[in-house]
């Protein structure tokens, strides 16, 4: 096996990877012993017809499509992901340029090499200050949040909609005076002002009185997910089954130890000041992070191909996609609510991969130049964080540990030795 190396702009490279006749033959007999089974050829039992006449019937090319496929993994693995001087960082672009028996398999792979930086001023960067402080507008709105959360559910039959209700509603849609699919439904559950329904859907549903059926004009959005709905225009027929407002509870004693641990409001609000300064203190060292990282990337360069961010945006997409399932939605569900689609969402996601790209690649550098090492006390300190996170004993959380578990947990020691280099010499205005 061999391979050529073509340089192209922005970071990409060409791969040209070169494998033997001899490979290329036992590829093609492993794909004739793994497809024989399935191949009928007269005067012979089924799967027992041998190579030779298989070709000579089909042609030699029967067998191509399965032995270029593992040849072309086998050449990957070897020169792509086992070779740590490429550090390649997109899925290749693959071309078959020569399959032949008798003669070498060569095929082609266009990929995005990770690529260097030149790393700006990251010691003593000048920000602007980041407050922390606890102002009564914060506590008043966390105990606004509280109330909220703690709120009842009125039913009401004296008055119409009016905007922040809930309502219980059955629905019929039309387009072009025909119902359509997915446009009705009964005891629909609808909070006017959510934004949840088609806009201007829940405005012209304020002022109905109950058990009123009333007409809704509407205009799908341009960019709708269900395509045969995008940019239409629609008449719903509408009737509220239930008016409920919400009743907020009293701010007094009852209300603190209803809420909290605490039996009066004086010392609830104690509390609420102390948390609230604990988290304030942690966005605030969030926001002087983002915010230095992102002049350390301004003062940067690096050409980052734009392969590698789709790779990113790939993932993250991927990465969302995990936490939709927690929450029992799967993303093609996410887009038929929010009306994207795949193309889009990634193109949505290009900014922030970007983004992501960027700081990892300048963390890593100021890793490099600072010369990051992890101790045997840095890695129990932080097993003893990650139990604690996790609310276990240190001991059966090392049990969890298998032996691939050590270098990552290192390389996030070091990423944060480096954020916390850039921040504790951090100059703030």
């Amino acid at each position: 096996m061999s391979l050529k190396v073509e340089n192209l702009e922005h970071n990409m490279a060409k791969l040209t990877i070169e494998m033997s006749a001899e490979e290329l033959e036992k590829a093609l007999d492993t794909s004739y012993h793994k497809n024989r089974k399935h191949i009928n050829i007269p005067g012979f039992r089924k799967g027992k017809a041998p190579r030779v006449m298989i070709e000579r019937m089909y042609g030699p090319e029967i067998f191509y499509n399965d032995a270029a496929d593992e040849l072309i993994n086998n050449g990957l693995m070897t020169e792509m992901y086992g070779n740590e001087e490429l550090k390649v960082v997109s899925r290749p672009e693959v071309e078959v340029v020569q399959i032949e028996k008798g003669k070498p398999f060569i095929f082609t792979a266009v990929v995005a090499l990770k690529p260097e930086i030149e790393l700006g001023k990251y010691k003593g960067v000048k920000i602007e200050k980041v407050d922390a402080e606890v102002k009564d507008e914060d506590i008043d709105s966390e105990i606004e949040k509280e109330r909220e959360r703690n709120a009842r559910s009125i039913s009401v039959e004296d008055r119409p909609v009016k905007d922040g209700d809930i309502t219980v509603i059955d629905f019929e849609g039309f387009v072009d005076g025909e119902p359509f699919e997915g446009g009705s439904a009964e005891n629909y559950s609808l909070t006017i002002g959510s934004g949840s329904f088609i806009p201007g859907f829940e405005d012209q549903l304020i002022g109905a009185a109950l058990n009123e059926e009333k007409e809704i004009n509407v205009t799908f959005p341009e960019d709708y997910s269900a395509e045969h709905l995008a940019g239409k225009d629609a008449m719903f027929r509408v009737t509220v089954r239930e008016i409920k407002e919400k009743e907020l509870p009293e701010l007094d004693d009852e209300f603190a130890s209803e809420v909290s641990e605490f039996d009066t409001m004086e010392e609830y609000i104690a509390s609420l000041r102390e948390s609230l300064k604990e988290r304030k203190e942690k966005e605030a060292r969030a926001e002087k992070e983002n915010r230095l990282l992102e002049a350390i990337v301004k003062d940067s360069k690096m050409d980052i191909p734009d392969a590698m961010v789709d790779e990113q945006a790939n993932r993250m997409m991927e990465e969302y996609a995990g936490r939709l399932s927690g929450q029992g939605l799967t993303l093609d569900q996410y887009f038929m609510f929010t009306g994207l689609n795949k193309e889009k969402f990634i193109e949505q996601t290009r900014p922030s991969a970007r983004r992501r790209i960027e700081t990892s690649l300048v963390l890593e550098e100021v890793i490099k130049q600072e010369g990051f090492t992890v101790s045997d006390e840095d890695y129990e300190n932080e097993l003893k964080r990650m139990a604690t996170e996790y609310d276990m004993e240190l001991d059966r959380f090392k049990e969890m540990l298998d032996e691939n578990s050590r270098a990552p947990i290192e390389e996030d020691i070091k990423l944060q030795k480096a954020i916390d280099l850039i921040i504790d010499s951090a100059v703030e205005k």
